[in-house]
């Protein structure tokens, strides 16, 4: 046999590699669609593990509190500052800056800004976490003791999210409108009176909640894209950390396709 026929023989032909790759991905959809159902399934069916859930709402809530709050805060303040210079440049007065970064703010930074850091602070954690427990057999050992690793390990996790990522939102919000307000007194000149004169005129609930909703899905996502990395990881230590960057980045990516759509049935149903 030829070289070149050898050569051909032993690499695989790119449709092959196409055809395994789809299989991979097919395969990983069924995977996370088997994994969200039998969530559902154990979360009706089965009592909750609270003490578990209040465990993960402290490592997720309480430990991202101040990473969330400190990003939303001096997001805040650079857009109160490009804003205010933009219309100081304009109209001689940073007018209106107190309603643009609490629109901004609550309806999209504030929500988004919150699910991209706490899905790389807590998301990656939980993956490395539920990783490092496959390679080492203990979720075959939970099998063994006859305690499903779902209803375990992976609905509290879920859970804890959907109470905690709307939570951190909240607090984000006022730290960017707050940190809006520094900038603005400091930087810009404006009075506080008028800043908040602003920000409480033209912000009413229906654009609170409008980023208020976003954080649920938010949550489910990187929830059950950081549960599933962990749950499903291969190949011992190399695996883990394969899966927990992999975590990171689709739940990141999630959010922010998640943020287009969601938006956009808001925007569709008269939510603005």
């Amino acid at each position: 046999m030829s070289e070149a026929a050898t050569t051909t023989a032993e690499s695989p032909s790119l449709l092959e590699a196409m055809g395994g790759r789809a299989l991979n991905v097919a395969e990983s959809m069924g995977q996370f669609t088997m994994l969200v159902r039998s969530s559902l399934f154990w979360a009706i069916r089965a009592p909750i593990e609270w003490r578990q859930t209040v465990t993960q709402m402290l490592h997720i809530g309480v430990q991202s509190a101040p990473v969330s709050i400190l990003t939303s805060l001096f997001t805040g303040m650079v857009l109160a500052l490009e804003t205010g210079s933009s219309f100081i440049n304009l109209f001689n007065e940073p007018v209106f800056t107190g309603t643009i970064v609490s629109f901004a703010i609550t309806k999209e930074l504030g929500p988004v800004m919150t699910a991209v850091v706490v899905s790389g602070r807590a998301g990656a954690a939980i993956a490395a976490e539920l990783g490092t427990m496959k390679v080492t057999e203990q979720i075959d050992a939970l099998y063994t003791l006859g305690t499903d690793p779902v209803r375990y390990l992976v609905i509290p996790r879920v859970i804890a999210f959907l109470i905690v990522l709307p939570i951190l939102s909240i607090f984000s919000d006022f730290a960017g409108v707050f940190g809006g307000g520094l900038v603005g007194y400091l930087k810009l000149g404006i009075p506080p009176n008028i800043y908040w004169h602003e920000v409480f005129d033209h912000l009413d609930t229906e654009q609170f909640f409008h980023g208020l909703v976003k954080t649920f899905f938010f949550a489910f996502c990187i929830s059950f894209i950081s549960c599933f990395k962990g749950i499903f990881t291969r190949g011992g230590a190399e695996g883990v950390g394969r899966a927990t960057t992999e975590a990171v980045v689709y739940s990141m990516v999630s959010v922010l396709v998640a943020d287009y759509f969601i938006t956009a049935i808001l925007v569709a149903i008269g939510i603005t």
